[in-house]
């Protein structure tokens, strides 16, 4: 029997009642179409895209449970109207007669309430908000129909400093975030701040928060940071404060065993070096202070426990030596229990190497110089160094290393710069910092506050104000310490004599079975010029030990020196056993001709890098022939300070 058309239009009036009566306990929109990602537990963040055009309103944001209450609550309040009038109209008209009077005057010192205080909302929302939200859509994808408060999280006071802005992230993350920080940066004219990014789960967002800036001097004579320089850990040097006063160190012990400065003209790299070096031979580290630029550090001149390496050959060569130092305290480090003290494989030493930039070519050329045919082409200087840092902290060996220039070239290899855990960063380029700390960004602005840089450790950036010591203060401080108890005196390591064809430089021809530190041989060296010995571990049944060299004869590199200064003490020293004692007077005639007898003995005097005497000749001090030529070497001309 065929359905009339009534009995169809019923069963479509009885669904469309069904339908519509599940869209209203569901709190869903009356018409079925679903504006927002809202729930029935969940209010809305975003805009479904590709579903309306123009703005959403806000109740499309509200979730399920809301709207169904409130729909509800509608519906019965109607009822009881309604069941009033029919139960009593006299009663029911009164009753709406004071009554919508109340809830009208309600309803209108409520508006009027809403509109003096919501005036400070709408100027936001049109000054503010509303240029964010246009400015985000392309950057997050966001569709334009999004409703800029259902992801944008500004407070009337979001340029306070403890303000907080919550950015809502599209589930899909496929935006560049540093675009997205800037544009938040400038469209809200905000200065230092801090994002942090949260993409897990299904809600990711972005926290944007003022961060309190640090002081603005923080020097050694203030008795409260002196005061923090004295509580901190010995493994653990104040490097300067951060915000809100709070204490910025590394400890190298425990997080990282080397670290690594970078700036530009005028950022305080030596400053800093001086600041972490000087704390830690306070606390009985020995300091080995590389610096070819020769004046970097004259605080640390007098220094008990201070070796200051000036030259490059005697910078060659302490490397070797700290090299070797760093593998018996590796085979010293095996036999150690879990439960004792770190410090038996030997006193703390920290090696301060200025300007690798420069160092690095210096030692290259040195080597070249003065290598022999079937030698290594890479300066055995370079392979310690690369071995000391990778060594770790175990052997107690820490590098504070300081480039303008921080390229893995420079270093020597990218493997060598990861070895840096912890990297200080001033006056940077935002080339230096995608180079040496990508994983941190969007990369804080570089700022010519003098004192200021940025230390980087696992991934993240204190602003720091570095501690600032003259040097005096930082004299002062490392040798009132414990540090001169606890000297390390490093052995030095000579490589076996072998014999040699004419063709080869440095042939000793008859000479060449002659021992180490025989009279002769060392006159021939000497005259021949060569280089400082190199380091090799001589293998033994004890382990591996290291021989004292007899001799240093002067280098190649010294002799062809184009002004001639390295030339004059080794041509004098030709007739000289490097070990033999000779007193000033005899000095200065026979290896030191271009300095007077008076000015040897003012440096005596005056000079706290002088070699100390080694025996007396009656009255007369006298000195070894090798110690006076490194002092001559490495010590500050008149020209250089």
């Amino acid at each position: 029997m065929a359905r009339s058309e009534l009995d169809r239009e019923i069963e479509e009036g009885a669904g469309a009642f069904v339908l519509g009566l599940g869209r209203l306990l569901s709190g869903r929109d009356m018409d079925g179409v679903r504006r927002t990602d809202a729930t029935f537990f969940r209010c809305g963040s975003r805009v479904l895209e590709g579903v309306v055009e123009g703005r959403v309103g806000w109740w499309s944001y509200v979730a399920g449970w809301q709207r169904s209450g409130i729909r509800l609550l509608g519906l019965g309040a109607a009822g009881g109207v309604g069941w009033g009038y029919w139960a009593d109209p006299e009663q029911a008209v009164r009753a709406l007669q004071y009554g919508g009077v109340s809830v009208g005057g309600l309803v209108v010192a409520g508006g009027v309430m809403h509109a003096v205080r919501g005036r400070r909302q709408r100027e936001l929302m049109r000054e503010w908000i509303e240029p964010l939200h246009l400015a985000l859509l392309d950057p997050l994808g966001i569709p334009a129909a999004t409703r800029p408060r259902s992801y944008l999280h500004v407070p009337g006071n979001f340029s306070d400093d403890d303000a907080e802005i919550r950015i809502d992230l599209p589930v899909s993350l496929q935006f560049n975030e540093q675009r997205v920080a800037e544009l938040v940066v400038k469209k809200l004219a905000l200065q230092g701040v801090s994002f942090r990014w949260k993409y897990g789960g299904k809600d990711p967002y972005v926290l944007v928060k003022k961060v309190h800036r640090p002081p603005g001097k923080v020097v050694f004579s203030d008795p409260r940071v002196r005061e923090l320089v004295q509580n901190v850990r010995e493994s653990a040097p104040l490097i300067g404060l951060g915000r809100g006063q709070k204490v910025v160190s590394v400890d190298l012990d425990v997080e990282s065993p080397h670290v690594l400065v970078s700036a530009g003209t005028g950022g305080g790299k030596s400053v800093i070096l001086r600041t972490i070096a000087s704390q830690l031979i306070h606390h009985g580290a020995h300091g080995y202070i590389l610096d070819f630029k020769r004046v970097s550090h004259l605080w640390a001149r007098g220094v008990a426990n201070v070796t200051y390496c000036r030259d490059i050959a005697d910078i060659h060569e302490a490397l070797i030596s700290l090299g070797a130092e760093g593998q018996r305290r590796i085979h010293a480090a095996e036999h150690l229990g879990d439960d004792e003290d770190p410090s038996t494989v030997g006193p703390r030493i920290v090696i301060l190497l200025e300007e690798i930039n420069a160092t690095m070519k210096q030692l290259a050329r040195y080597w070249e110089k003065v290598r022999y045919r079937d030698d290594p082409k890479i300066s055995p200087a370079v392979d310690a160094l690369a071995e000391i840092l990778f060594m770790g902290r175990a052997v107690r060996l820490h590098v504070l290393l300081v480039a303008q220039s921080a390229t893995a070239r420079a270093l020597g290899g990218p493997e060598m710069r990861e070895n840096f855990a912890t990297r200080i960063l001033a006056r940077y380029t935002q080339n230096a910092w995608r180079m040496l700390v990508p994983e941190v960004h969007p990369a804080p602005k570089s700022t010519r506050h003098i004192g200021r840089a940025q230390v980087v450790l696992g991934g993240v950036a204190q602003e720091t104000q570095v501690m600032f010591m003259t040097d005096a203060e930082a004299r002062d401080w490392a040798m009132a310490g414990v540090g001169a108890e606890s000297a390390v005196t490093l052995e030095r390591v000579a490589v076996p004599q072998r014999p040699s064809t004419p063709a080869e430089p440095g042939y000793l021809g008859k000479h060449a079975s002659l021992a180490p530190g025989d009279p002769e041989i060392s006159e021939i060296s000497a005259g021949l010029g060569h280089g400082t010995p190199q380091a090799v571990p001589q293998a033994a049944a004890g382990g591996l030990e290291m021989t004292a060299a007899a001799e240093e004869p002067a280098s190649r590199a010294e002799a062809e020196d184009p002004d001639g200064a390295a030339l004059r003490p080794v041509a004098a020293a030709r007739s000289k056993n490097p070990q033999q004692l000779v007193t000033l007077r005899k000095a200065q005639e026979e290896i030191l001709p271009q300095l007077t007898v008076e000015a040897l003995r003012t440096a005596r005097k005056r000079d706290p890098d002088f070699p100390p005497h080694e025996g007396r000749d009656g009255q007369q001090m006298l000195y070894r022939v090798e110690d006076l030529l490194k002092w001559e070497r490495n010590r500050v001309k008149s020209g250089t300070g």
